[in-house]
């Protein structure tokens, strides 16, 4: 744990997004939205392409900064932040496209990660002290533990680009761990997988938020993982909110129903929850 993380307020709510618009050049992607997230929830946002679910984490992340509204997390208003204080604060994300460092190891790639716990700097590191190695000794033995909890030990020492679409998907997750966040951004964690990997993807986040004190924000197309996981979902469309509730109050939704899949909204949303291990 980060002593810069922001403690929880005891409200029981991690993130309030306040109204936000986000305008690039006259185009509005998000228009007004406004939700909550509760402590140690998977909260979803949903939506078609281009509804501005990527906009909205990109908001939260420090990437983007919006037009109007706020965003607080924990009580601290976070778009006057650069990224890598919001992260300080606590809030770790994945990327829908596979950030990796292709030649570098699992273990490396997870190092990486801790890099913005470290307390040692470059000079001290050239150095040599025995507090630093002592240091470095430590934060390679929590991204071991990371590895292990998402079952990566045996590919630990190989290097990230040749291990297969799902796997890496993994790295990526246990990358943002280990950077030890209180909110965890997900951004698209099963795209590309086929059913078995969404299966083992869906096993994993619920694994992740039995054993950690962490919230989790999930972007995802699977409507399947999302009405299996999820405690709350907010559906986007064209930059608006148009629902917000649990995923039996949106799956009932005549507006999600019509926005998000059209004509056979209902049909595919009720069959997609009811499969198994939450498969589409």
């Amino acid at each position: 744990m980060s002593a810069h993380h922001q403690p929880p307020t005891g409200d029981g709510i991690a993130l309030v997004v306040d109204d936000v618009t986000v305008r690039f050049k006259g185009v509005v992607a998000l228009s007004q939205v406004s939700f909550k997230a509760r402590e140690g929830d998977i909260h979803a946002i949903i939506g078609p392409n281009g509804a501005g679910k990527s906009t909205m984490f990109n908001v939260i992340s420090g990437v983007y900064h919006p037009s109007e509204g706020d965003v607080k997390y924990r009580g601290i208003s976070v778009p006057s932040r650069r990224p890598d204080e919001i992260a300080s604060l606590g809030v770790g994300r994945t990327f829908q496209n596979i950030a990796l460092f292709a030649t570098l190891s699992v273990e490396e790639n997870l190092m990486l990660g801790r890099h913005h716990l470290t307390k040692a700097t470059f000079a001290t590191s050239a150095l040599g002290l025995p507090s630093v190695r002592k240091e470095a000794k430590l934060h390679r033995a929590r991204a071991r533990e990371i590895a292990h909890f998402l079952q990566l030990d045996k590919v630990i020492d190989i290097p990230a680009g040749v291990l297969s679409y799902g796997v890496q998907k993994r790295v990526e997750i246990a990358r943002a761990l280990c950077t030890e966040p209180s909110l965890l951004l997900l951004d698209e964690p099963v795209a590309g997988m086929n059913a078995e990997e969404t299966r083992r993807m869906a096993d994993t986040i619920l694994d992740i938020k039995a054993a950690l004190p962490i919230t989790i924000l999930l972007v995802e197309h699977d409507m399947g993982l999302v009405m299996s996981i999820a405690d709350n979902v907010t559906v986007l469309d064209f930059g608006k909110r148009i629902a917000n509730g649990t995923p039996a109050q949106v799956q009932n939704d005549p507006a999600v129903i019509e926005a998000y899949l059209g004509s056979h909204g209902k049909e595919v949303l009720s069959h997609s929850s009811a499969q198994d291990g939450g498969q589409p």
